[in-house]
């Protein structure tokens, strides 16, 4: 069954690791599939008093959002935690409250960094919010990049990383057809 697959990408950074390996994902999702890159570093910080009158940002990204039948989070990890920018994503899908993109809509959260664990606090942060948005998170197989052995030297994912990130997608494939209302 064809989907819309809406990616987020936590690293604002023009050569950011976690965009080599989102685009690397993109590519590997079955043909029917139409994938998106949702833009996020455009969004004012939440605000409610921001309701009255929504920025265009809000609105053009709440639109995106609702088109998209499952959701890819690739993120980095700062501070032990979810960058600012994938927080206030979450909390601007999540508003105005009664109207949140995030109910039944099925989630991968992976998490690239260059060395160390692998952004996995910075991972299962952005999981607890989404949980709490009632969407159903694929919990297994879990999805932790170590971009210093995944990416090589000119900038591309390695062939054996590619093999695992197919069986991420093959995975989050089936666990979003079983999961989506």
């Amino acid at each position: 069954m064809s989907k819309n697959i809406g990616i987020l990408v936590g690293s604002l950074r023009k050569d950011s690791l976690n965009k080599i390996v989102a685009k690397k994902l993109a590519e590997l999702f079955p043909a029917d599939s139409t994938v998106t890159f949702i833009e996020i570093g455009d969004l004012p910080i939440y605000n409610e008093d921001l309701e009255a009158n929504a920025p265009e940002s809000y609105t053009r990204f709440r639109k995106e959002m609702k088109e998209q039948d499952a959701f890819v989070f690739i993120t980095p990890e700062y501070n032990r935690g979810m960058p600012a920018s994938l927080k206030n994503a979450i909390d601007v899908g999540s508003r105005p409250w009664g109207e949140s993109v995030w109910p039944g809509k099925p989630v991968l959260v992976g998490s690239v960094s260059p060395s160390g664990i692998s952004g996995a606090l910075a991972n299962h942060q952005i999981r607890q919010s989404l949980v709490f948005g009632d969407s159903p998170v694929m919990a297994q197989p879990e999805l932790y990049i170590d971009a210093s052995k995944a990416i090589g030297e000119d900038g591309q994912v390695v062939s054996g990383s590619v093999e695992f990130l197919q069986t991420i997608v093959d995975a989050f494939v089936a666990f979003s057809d079983k999961n989506s209302k």
